[in-house]
């Protein structure tokens, strides 16, 4: 995968040569470009941004540094044998980023991202490029940072520990919170290792004891408690067909039950009444 990341902050993407990313571009995996955006504006004051139409506070970046630069990632990219590019914009604004998006980028040979300072970027810009590759407007939460260079070590982080190779295990992303299949709904549970003992705690029994099923569904089990406890709403979306039997089962103690009515309003299940937390 080639990542491209145009920015005026190149030293803001400094984590991107350590730990797992850092790991996959020394393989050859990740092949990732950083550039500065001042590169390309023309004034003694190296200007990427100006005062928004119709008023307000804050500034807009400028249509022209960002169109030069990206007309020239892209030509370079090009001229170096990548191909099929889309553009992630991370921005409050965008749909939220979710493993599922991660898995769908994670399969993209080609990522060019393009974090904001003030205000944005001109919306130009964006549709400018929508009409040449797709266009993936993300959110990393409810929030608003101060520029969009830490959702990228965020989502580049996301989307590199899926590239074949990255992981010592390729198997480790199997069972991770919101992972597509058995887990796409759901948070991972408790996780333990040596010593068994510490400082009083005993571990499960369970995970001493060598039987696979009874494993699996002890953690099947954590992970329905931990999202019930954690994230409620996924419990209540996931569709009829989410739960086989003994999840229904483990629901119904946690005190869930399913929804005949709740399916016109994106609901599949709900607190069942007179169920103590």
């Amino acid at each position: 995968m080639r990542l491209d990341v145009v920015t005026i902050f190149p030293e803001y993407l400094e984590p991107l040569n350590v730990s797992l990313v850092g790991k996959a571009r020394a393989r050859g995996r990740l092949h990732v470009h950083v550039h500065d955006l001042r590169d390309w504006t023309y004034d003694r004051h190296n200007t990427v941004d100006d005062t928004p139409y119709g008023g307000g506070p804050g500034m807009v970046m400028k249509t022209e540094p960002w169109g030069d630069a990206l007309d020239e990632v892209l030509a370079d990219g090009y001229e170096s044998g990548a191909a099929s590019p889309a553009l992630v914009v991370p921005t409050p604004s965008g749909r939220p980023f979710t493993q599922e998006t991660a898995v769908e980028l994670s399969e993209r040979p080609w990522l060019i991202f393009t974090p904001a300072r003030y205000e944005g970027i001109d919306r130009r810009v964006t549709d400018e490029y929508a009409t040449r590759m797709p266009v993936y407007e993300v959110s990393i939460g409810d929030y608003v940072l101060a520029g969009g260079e830490a959702a990228v070590l965020v989502v580049t982080e996301a989307v590199a520990r899926l590239l074949p190779g990255v992981l010592g295990n390729a198997e480790s992303h199997r069972d991770d919170s919101f992972a597509p299949g058995a887990m796409a709904n759901l948070l991972e549970g408790p996780v333990y290792t040596k010593p068994p003992v510490w400082r009083g705690r005993d571990i499960p029994e369970v995970l001493l004891s060598g039987h696979h099923g009874k494993i699996a569904r002890w953690r099947r089990d954590e992970a329905l408690r931990r999202t019930a406890a954690n994230r409620p709403d996924l419990i209540e979306r996931s569709g009829p067909g989410a739960f086989d039997k003994k999840d229904r089962e483990t629901l119904s103690v946690l005190g869930w039950e399913p929804d005949p009515e709740g399916e016109r309003y994106g609901r599949f299940w709900r607190r069942a009444a007179a169920v103590e937390e």
